[in-house]
């Protein structure tokens, strides 16, 4: 009974220092980032005031019509 629970107890010390595998360290490259394109929100932005300015306030109201009069 004392081997098995040595056995189990120096394999239950033992499995964390492997439990990992080793460590692999590369050398990586830092690469700088391009701005992304913000052409977007200024092409949204001219497309919406065209819409607004096309629109207009040339609408005429509307005149109630009385059929009972």
């Amino acid at each position: 009974m004392n081997k098995t629970l040595t056995a189990t107890l120096v394999a239950a010390l033992a499995a964390p220092a492997f439990a990992g595998g080793p460590v692999l360290l590369e050398d990586t490259e830092v690469v700088a980032e391009r701005p992304a394109s913000n052409i977007l929100i200024p092409l949204l932005a001219v497309v919406a005031i065209g819409l607004l300015i096309s629109s207009g306030d040339d609408d005429e109201p509307v005149q109630p019509t009385c059929t009972s009069c």
